[in-house]
């Protein structure tokens, strides 16, 4: 029997962020799909193999938990680059949509091919066993989706097949889940800050202090109310704001006035947030300043995200510090450290590392299910030397 592979994937609106193992493997991942066709056309098909895998992910995904079973499908970089590619719609349950599972899927493959720690089989067919810790937005937790979310991966063998993509074409994983657990996002975003990998107590001083989690994603932001160690559910709230439709604003209009086309909004992240020439383009080979557009769009968004956070911090007067956390915290805090400075001068904070804040649940879910599988080992011991007595 293969012995089980942990794996803590973040399916965030922006990109795939998942660990695997004990942290040794790590892929990040755009969040964006496009249909194809089986036997897509190539230039170099002789170079393919020296191609990165992760930029040219093409696969047929066979599970019964997708509506449209069957499918091919390019995903992540290779997608950005059609007409056709698709990231989620503002108001989707990140749980109903075909599109998280295929993303999930398809880096759990991608490191079931990779790692070496499962054997092919015949016909380069891959049997991979799997323990997963993931989460979804608290509001759709809250809403029990969690459910059946869980369920839908439990409950069936599903099968990844790469077909044009670099070293791994012709190579079928089929993945069966030994153990899901789904957490609310706010929560992990928690843990991860009170725990270091190897489960340890870090940061103490946080332990019974009442904190917010902010936490900003692509289509939602969920506010966790933090005391005695847990998530109080009746305060915790959920909002359908995210960064994605500001992005596909900022998208729209540089196409617009600038006539340049970018392929995701993953481009538009870049221009906001990348160190040198930030919000500038490229424009007939000239460098064009395209703040006027990205500052307006994003102070707008930023402002409806105070509102929401002076909300719930006046529901919850004894709340000692809010930290903002998810890539749209990064996107956005420059305006909501201003906003904050001139209005309520609540006690906030970021983290500055922005690689930190984006990997900060794929992080806790790793926490969360390396808890998880410690304790069974220690129960299946336990068990054992119990027998062994008897």
């Amino acid at each position: 029997m293969t012995k089980t592979r942990m794996a803590a994937v973040d399916v965030g609106n922006d990109a795939v962020k998942a660990n695997f193992g004990k942290m040794e493997q790590a892929f990040y991942i755009p969040n964006v799909v496009a249909r194809d066709m089986e036997d897509r056309p190539i230039i170099g098909i002789e170079e393919l193999d020296e191609k990165d895998p992760v930029d040219n992910l093409h696969i047929r995904i066979h599970s019964p938990a997708l509506e449209e079973n069957n499918a091919v499908y390019r995903v992540g970089t290779l997608a950005t680059k059609t007409d056709n590619s698709t990231e989620l719609d503002p108001g989707s349950n990140k749980s109903e949509e075909d599109q998280t599972l295929v993303m999930l899927l398809t880096s759990i493959a991608l490191d079931a091919v990779s790692s070496h720690h499962f054997k092919a089989g015949k016909s380069d067919v891959i049997d991979a066993s799997y323990t997963l810790g993931t989460g979804l937005p608290l509001r759709e937790v809250k809403e029990g989706k969690d459910v059946g979310y869980r369920s839908q991966l439990l409950g069936s063998v599903h099968q990844v097949e790469f077909l044009v993509t670099p070293k791994y074409q012709g190579k079928k994983v089929n993945i069966k889940f030994d153990d899901v657990k789904v957490y609310p996002e706010g929560f992990a975003a928690y843990v991860n800050l009170i725990m270091d990998n190897d489960l340890n107590v870090i940061n103490k001083e946080l332990i019974d202090k009442q904190i917010l989690i902010q936490d900003i994603g692509g289509l939602s932001t969920d506010i966790a109310v933090i005391r005695n160690r847990n998530v109080d559910d009746d305060k915790a709230q959920g909002f359908p704001l995210g960064v994605a439709e500001s992005l596909e604003q900022i998208r729209e209009e540089i196409r617009t006035r600038h006539g340049v086309e970018l392929d995701s909004r993953r481009d538009v992240v870049d221009i906001i947030t990348r160190k040198n020439d930030r919000h500038h383009i490229m424009v007939k080979g000239s460098r064009t300043n395209v703040h006027d557009i990205t500052d307006r769009i994003l102070l707008e968004l930023a402002k409806k995200e105070y509102r929401n956070l002076r909300n719930v911090w006046q529901k919850n007067s004894q709340t000692e510090i809010c930290y903002f956390v998810g890539g749209g915290s990064a996107v956005l805090k420059d305006y909501l450290k201003a906003l904050n400075n001139k209005l309520d001068g609540f006690n906030i904070d970021f983290f500055e590392d922005e690689q930190e804040s984006i990997w900060m649940m794929a992080n806790a879910y790793y926490k969360l299910i390396m808890d998880v599988v410690n304790k069974q080992t220690l129960d299946e011991s336990q068990e054992a030397a119990a027998a062994k007595e008897e």
